[in-house]
């Protein structure tokens, strides 16, 4: 994954490129592979959670989420945690700046 986080006046933009197939069922028989996709993305901040999302299999290959919050400061540490259908996980971290 690729995070960007940016402090400006208070409040946290949050970019993230979660890199995934992200193959949906009807793929997936076409292909004889078994679907597979995101199905929960979670953002903390200082052990606190800050995001979270529950997704389906209509998101993109390789989706690409945004968001804002405040209460954090330069410096500190976004954690960013996918899981997919299949009970893969995938964690990133990255410096607010």
């Amino acid at each position: 994954m690729k995070i960007k986080a940016k402090l400006k006046d208070d409040i946290v933009k949050v970019k993230v490129l979660a890199k995934h197939a992200m193959l949906t069922y009807d793929t997936a028989k076409k292909k004889n592979l078994q679907a597979n996709f995101i199905t929960r993305l979670t953002a903390t901040v200082n052990g606190k959670i800050i995001f979270e999302a529950s997704t389906s299999q209509f998101l993109s290959k390789n989706p690409i989420f945004k968001f804002k919050f405040k209460g954090a400061a330069k410096g500190d540490k976004i954690e960013m945690t996918w899981v997919d259908l299949l009970g893969n996980t995938e964690t990133s971290k990255s410096k607010i700046k």
